[in-house]
């Protein structure tokens, strides 16, 4: 089933008959192609260009933002009118912007929120993004929800969640956030905490996999009673760690609750194989047309606001895309 996405069908503009892109060229850099949510952004990007009929060039940092830093300039001698940057190090966004900004090119940050102070020192810098307390509240309430359906989830009856966090990236904005608002939802739902264990896996699945066995390790699996990731592949890690252990397999018995962030399409099979307890939409789809009609708007010196990009913008400046609570209950929707 394709997803259906209600924002889409608020905000969509349709731009049927009017002016292609035709002399748009916009280049674009992403943090690191092997990424599974960018990879949803990326691919949402190519496909609104295409309907739009400019020119869109994209190509991985490789997680180093140096070469990061050598692309956009590469960029700016090919003459591109606007640049997508996903940076590999958001302190770095200062730099990007100013490199724009000396040759009056429109620049969208994407993922990774800039300081306000970037943002306000350039009248074409634009981000477009998610508000990572959002996806965090929702994860929290998603197990929250769990527990008080699921009285025996609480495997020692001391009426506390003992529960490990994989984090993402240090110093990642969405990692702090999600982490901290998790832990609020689920405090606000009543819950008392114990945190058996919290470290960063860099949104990988495979470091995931490995923190995760450690922590079985330290902890045993008896008395973890939940798993919380910042994002579905560090999810998923967790998820290969349990089943090594003969967890989340199909034994109602043998289950442990693990909730991620981003409904990608790896984390919906989970789901539709009952080994993930739940995710928090991040909508790629939106996210990725957001960037180029942004892009595009700007390349061609229309004003960006709502009319000429289908989405709303935020004190001049922002994209905000709204998270959305993805559980068993209508996890099929969102499924291609």
């Amino acid at each position: 089933m394709k997803r259906v996405f209600a924002l889409a069908a608020v905000l969509a503009v349709v731009f049927a008959g009017a002016a292609l892109a035709t002399e748009v060229y916009v280049g674009s850099c992403i943090y690191k192609f092997d990424d599974t949510f960018m990879t949803g952004v990326r691919n949402a990007m190519k496909a609104e260009m295409d309907a739009q009929g400019g020119t869109l060039e994209i190509v991985d940092s490789q997680s180093r933002q140096p070469l990061q830093n050598d692309q956009v300039d590469t960029y700016i001698t090919k003459g591109a009118n606007a640049l997508i940057v996903n940076p590999v190090d958001r302190t770095a966004s200062l730099p990007l912007m100013e490199k724009a900004k000396a040759e009056g090119i429109p620049i969208i940050f994407i993922n990774r929120e800039p300081d306000p102070e970037v943002m306000k020192a350039y009248d074409k810098v634009w981000y477009d993004g998610a508000k990572a307390e959002e996806s965090g509240t929702q994860s929290g309430e998603i197990i929250a929800d769990y527990f008080k359906a699921n009285p025996g989830a609480d495997k020692n009856k001391d009426g506390k969640i003992q529960y490990i966090m994989l984090r993402g990236e240090q110093g990642h904005q969405d990692a702090v956030l999600r982490t901290e608002y998790s832990v609020k939802a689920l405090k606000a739902a009543g819950f008392g905490l114990v945190e058996l264990g919290s470290d960063t896996a860099n949104w990988d699945k495979v470091q995931a996999t490995d923190k995760m066995k450690g922590f079985i390790s330290a902890a045993g699996i008896e008395n973890i009673e939940a798993v919380l990731a910042n994002n579905d592949d560090m999810a998923l890690g967790a998820i290969e760690a349990l089943k090594a252990e003969g967890y989340n397999t199909g034994d109602p018995a043998k289950f442990i609750p693990v909730v991620g962030v981003d409904a990608t399409a790896p984390a919906l099979e989970a789901m539709k194989d009952g080994s993930l307890l739940g995710t928090v939409l991040n909508d790629a789809d939106n996210q990725g047309r957001a960037a180029v009609r942004v892009a595009v708007a700007a390349a061609e010196g229309k004003p960006v606001t709502r009319e000429t990009v289908g989405y709303e913008i935020t004190d001049g400046k922002y994209v905000w895309v709204p998270y959305q609570k993805v559980t068993k209950e209508n996890y099929q929707q969102f499924m291609k």
